[in-house]
């Protein structure tokens, strides 16, 4: 049977950042992979004006495109609720927009943000994304897994959230260079080494995760839920 993936991100990049390498994975064996955004992405920043804005969003979401290209995924589907502002829209409306592409997708897997992120668009997606999972009857998503991403899940203080230890761990050896070939696409989010958003931050990250599991790289998950 054909799996069928949903990657529910906040800002474009964030998938590329936290499952990448596993996008390309599934991909690569015939798996069908949905990226979606719930937030904007751009409309916090404080330099844009209106044309700026508008011009900036289509940049982004042109990098998105080609990202998912790259790594083998469907064409992402963009929603606009505002940047590092979810705090500001009820849970029940960010929801209501899991639910209705779970519907539409009928993913068995499911990939998010962990809850303990410091942004916090990654933590309300990743409750949005718990409640749309939960186990009913003849719900589709069979696995849940939480993603970290450079910049934000480590940038958490002990104590002010729940730690990413991860305990599922993906071998992207073979599919590492088309992860930074996506990160490529996103030159224009990434910052200097030794930001961990850098290129090199990204390569060493993966790197890291792969010596701790005995592979040349990997990416790191928390299992949230598996039905089997």
């Amino acid at each position: 049977m054909k799996q069928t993936i949903l990657i529910v991100a906040a800002h474009p990049d964030d998938e590329v950042l936290g499952c990448g390498g596993t996008i390309a994975k599934l991909a690569d064996r015939g798996a069908t992979v949905q990226v979606a955004f719930l937030a904007d992405g751009i409309s916090a920043r404080a330099d844009n004006g209106t044309a700026h804005e508008v011009e900036e969003l289509a940049a982004r979401r042109a990098a998105a495109n080609a990202a998912c290209r790259i790594l083998g995924a469907q064409p992402p589907r963009f929603h606009d609720f505002p940047d590092n502002q979810l705090d500001t829209v009820s849970l029940l409306s960010i929801t209501k927009i899991v639910e209705a592409m779970i519907a539409e997708h009928r993913p068995d897997t499911v990939f998010t943000h962990h809850a303990g992120d410091v942004n916090i668009d990654h933590q309300r997606v990743h409750q949005s994304v718990v409640t749309a999972c939960r186990p009913q009857a003849v719900h589709p998503v069979k696995t849940l897994l939480f993603f970290e991403v450079p910049s934000s899940t480590e940038w958490q203080p002990p104590g002010s959230g729940p730690s990413f230890l991860p305990n599922w761990f993906e071998d992207i050896s073979t599919v590492f260079k088309r992860k930074l070939e996506a990160i490529d696409a996103y030159a224009s989010e990434m910052r200097a080494w030794p930001h961990p958003r850098s290129r090199e931050g990204v390569e060493t990250l993966a790197r890291w995760r792969g010596a701790t599991v005995g592979v040349e790289a990997a990416e790191a998950f928390m299992l949230g839920r598996r039905i089997v």
